[in-house]
């Protein structure tokens, strides 16, 4: 027997949630770990590499802001078809 559609969405958002999440909360945390350092007279520029997409040999920064952007947006969409009116089972 086939899964109900809420069901399945909720296992989709479980897994996109994660996956979207990590880039978001990696630019927040170097962004404002660079500031507080930046006021104590602390230059950590390799926080602003990261900060804007620059892992070491893989440079994403081209396209990180977009990715952002798009991420930011399935998270929302994933969260939003889970506050959708579920269909009620005939009885």
């Amino acid at each position: 027997m086939p899964r109900p559609l809420s069901t399945r969405l909720r296992t989709l958002h479980r897994v996109l949630v994660p996956v979207a999440a990590a880039p978001l909360l990696l630019t927040a945390a170097s962004g404002s770990l660079y500031s507080l350092l930046l006021e104590r007279g602390i230059d950590a520029f390799w926080l602003i590499k990261i900060h804007t997409g620059r892992f070491g040999p893989i440079n994403l920064q081209p396209y990180y802001s977009v990715l952002l952007g798009v991420l930011t947006l399935v998270v929302i969409a994933s969260g939003a078809t889970l506050l959708l009116p579920r269909g009620r089972a005939p009885g």
